[in-house]
């Protein structure tokens, strides 16, 4: 008689009918769901708990309904206003996502200039702080006067909102890279270009990312702060319209959308750092090193 288990090339099946390599599979899924559920069951909750909290104050008439409305006539507006809110949460969404991209490259850019070259640091580490402690409420009606109501001031206040947080980001990233492997480099005979893209710019991605993950949320702001000064379309628009003809549940389903537009670019966000820099210690928290 011929033994299956002794030949190398077989496997051998547990009683349930499954085989043996596919339980690391299943247990490697099993701690990726546990872990997802451990991330996202306490805001959950928490959301959760405002929900009921704020259907208990507009139950109760703690305040009048077009000051806080309920959570009813939120969604029924979401509801019946959808193509309407559809529409203008395309609009901000590409006024952000355009002044977001604009800061990542611009910023990055302005991140080298500033580690490679000490005078341009001198000349424009000073004019960027300064750029950024100016109200960009203020900035907003020059820019409408100059580039009218479309969405260019929109994607320039996005930009300027959005630059300074790449900038630091880029700039602490790319000064944290180990200098003795910057001496190796040298020593090897690399050149600066490879040297960049082989150690300094890769080392630089953790830093890089958060300070991403920044922006484009406040990307989000710069979008609508432009709106509330000078648009006929977005959802800043939509909540000036709503604040005027003191329509609160439209008010509150415009608000929604912000926040979730500022979570999901967030998450993409996320998503890419996941992509790039999976060996980082930042991905691998709650993460078991070796698997049995």
């Amino acid at each position: 008689m011929s033994d299956l288990a002794s030949h190398p090339g077989t496997t051998t099946a547990s009683p349930d009918g499954d085989h043996d390599d596919e339980r690391p599979d299943r247990r490697r899924a099993a701690e990726r769901a546990r872990q997802v559920l451990s991330a996202t069951w306490r805001p959950g909750l928490i959301l959760v708990l405002l929900w009921v909290g704020w259907w208990i104050v507009t139950a109760a008439e703690v305040f009048p309904a077009y000051l806080v409305p309920t959570p009813g006539d939120v969604w029924a507006t979401l509801i019946e206003d959808w193509e309407m809110l559809a529409e203008h949460t395309w609009v901000t969404t590409y006024e952000t996502v355009v002044g977001f991209v604009l800061a990542a490259v611009i910023g990055m850019l302005a991140a080298v200039l500033i580690v490679y070259s000490p005078t341009l640091e001198k000349a424009l580490y000073p004019l960027i702080l300064f750029a950024q402690v100016i109200p960009k409420i203020a900035i907003a009606p020059i820019l409408v006067v100059w580039f009218g109501f479309g969405p260019m001031p929109k994607v320039i206040l996005a930009v300027l909102i959005a630059f300074f947080p790449v900038v630091v980001s880029g700039v602490a990233g790319l000064r944290s890279t180990d200098p003795e492997l910057l001496d190796l480099s040298a020593t090897m005979g690399a050149s600066r270009w490879k040297t960049f893209r082989k150690i300094r710019f890769p080392g630089a991605l953790p830093h890089l990312l958060s300070g991403l993950k920044v922006a484009v949320t406040l990307a989000v702001v710069g979008a609508v702060v432009g709106e509330f000064v000078g648009a006929d379309e977005g959802l800043g628009y939509v909540l000036l319209l709503a604040s005027g003809n003191l329509n609160s549940a439209l008010l509150f389903a415009d608000l929604i959308l912000m926040s979730a537009l500022g979570v999901v670019l967030f998450i993409l966000v996320e998503a890419a750092e996941a992509l790039l820099i999976p060996w980082h210690a930042s991905r691998r928290q709650g993460v078991p090193l070796t698997t049995s």
